[in-house]
């Protein structure tokens, strides 16, 4: 197999305003944190909106840190193509009862009970990337 120039992949950034954009049109990612210095990865239902990334995650509200980090992408398994998206920032939880409830209405789950939480994340830093497959036009 030849590992010319044509067939290396490639990773092209986008601005934070077109990641915000594809994180919109999204709505499943993975919330990641630390925890006892190691990384959790949970997924989770997501809404983009008034500056904030509102998370439904299976996670324990108390083991969270100050920040976290927020993951998504769609990548086409048979071309390769497709965009990556992480955003960072201090997350709270939202603890006002009829606001909580409408984002457990909105935002599907995968638990119920303690580790059901819906949080905030103010970001604070946004990356993303665009994919491009080996061999595709440019």
């Amino acid at each position: 197999m030849s590992t010319g120039q044509g067939a290396t992949p490639r990773m092209v950034e986008v601005s934070g305003a077109e990641a915000l954009w594809l994180l919109e049109g999204s709505s499943r990612g993975r919330l990641v944190y630390v925890r006892r210095d190691q990384a959790v990865v949970r997924p989770a239902r997501h809404l983009w909106g008034t500056g904030r990334l509102l998370v439904r995650a299976p996670a324990a509200v108390g083991a969270l840190p100050g920040a976290v980090s927020y993951h998504v992408d769609e990548v086409d398994e048979r071309t390769g193509e497709g965009w990556t998206v992480t955003l960072t920032g201090p997350v709270d939880t939202v603890t006002e009862p009829h606001e909580a409830a409408h984002y457990r209405r909105v935002l599907p789950g995968w638990a119920h009970g303690p580790h059901d939480a819906v949080l905030r994340v103010r970001p604070q830093t946004v990356t993303g990337f665009r994919l491009t497959a080996p061999g595709a036009a440019r």
